[in-house]
């Protein structure tokens, strides 16, 4: 199992590079992943301001464990080209790429940045969910790690109203995390504008738990602890895991398909959850 299938990203935040102190409380916060943003939340007035601070923010390090990721402008804005050749050679782990319709997004980027960090693209639009599985069957070519899921552009493209339930949106989140797990890659859900409502982040970072998806993008500090909490396996669900790990283990297991663990049956497709379930537990203590 690679290191990569386990490392957390059950909390990916949003950070306006474009905000002194944004950029100085990132490093301190207990997110999996800070994102570097030079596209939404920058003002086109401060786009190259943006850029120059996020790559030195970048350099000046401190990140620990943190991912390091920068959403860059979409390629056919007047910012694109630039963002992706300040990137080239940066400290970072990942660019976001926004507005991926394509495959061919994803290797304009790649040649645009070289050998360096991986790529990450945001499904948000019609395009995109329609080209998603294509998208994320480039990954191998192309260093594609994580598609996340962007909520609001594609409640506007498709004219819908989410709700709280996103009932609207649950075929797309359907197909992203079916696109990513084809394709061995993560799948992160999108953000929730609630801010000041602990039950809606709450309810949200649940539901795309149990939607399958590996952690959530975010838009401020205060939603973090949710996503950390509801993208982590429990305590319960660790001592499961390692209880069908021990018992597969067993000499007189070692030839069988199927088991029984604690009444139910138990086969070896729930065993590699299982390790899975574990590493992932041991890489999130890890970076307490």
């Amino acid at each position: 199992m690679s290191a990569a299938a386990t490392r957390p990203r059950r909390s990916a935040l949003f950070m306006p590079a474009s905000n002194p102190r944004a950029l100085a409380k990132a490093v301190t916060l207990d997110c999996d992943a800070v994102i570097l943003d030079l596209e939404d939340s920058v003002a086109p007035a401060t786009k190259h301001e943006a850029r120059a601070a996020a790559v030195a923010a970048l350099e000046t390090g401190g990140w620990g464990r943190r991912e390091r990721v920068v959403r860059v402008n979409a390629a056919d804005t007047e910012w694109g080209p630039d963002d992706l050749a300040a990137l080239r050679g940066a400290a970072l782990d990942a660019v976001l790429l926004p507005k991926v319709d394509d495959p061919a997004t994803l290797h304009a980027a790649r040649a645009a940045l070289g050998e360096g960090p991986a790529l990450w693209a945001m499904i948000e639009t019609c395009a995109g969910v329609a080209s998603s599985r294509a998208i994320a069957a480039a990954a191998r070519d192309t260093g594609l790690a994580a598609l996340v899921v962007g909520p609001n552009d594609l409640a506007r493209e498709l004219r819908c109203a989410p709700g709280d339930d996103r009932a609207p949106l649950w075929s797309i989140l359907t197909e992203v995390v079916l696109a990513a797990r084809l394709a061995g890659i993560a799948a992160l859900d999108g953000v929730t504008n609630a801010i000041d409502d602990p039950a809606a982040i709450e309810r949200a970072c649940d539901q795309g738990a149990r939607w399958g998806f590996d952690g959530k993008t975010l838009i401020h500090p205060a939603q973090i602890a949710a996503a950390n909490r509801a993208f982590a396996p429990s305590v319960e669900a660790v001592a499961r895991a390692e209880r069908v790990v021990a018992a597969f283990a067993l000499p007189a297991h070692a030839a069988l398909g199927a088991i029984r663990v604690e009444g139910e049956m138990v086969e070896r497709l729930h065993l590699a959850q299982a390790e899975r379930l574990i590493a992932l537990d041991r890489a999130i203590q890890s970076r307490q």
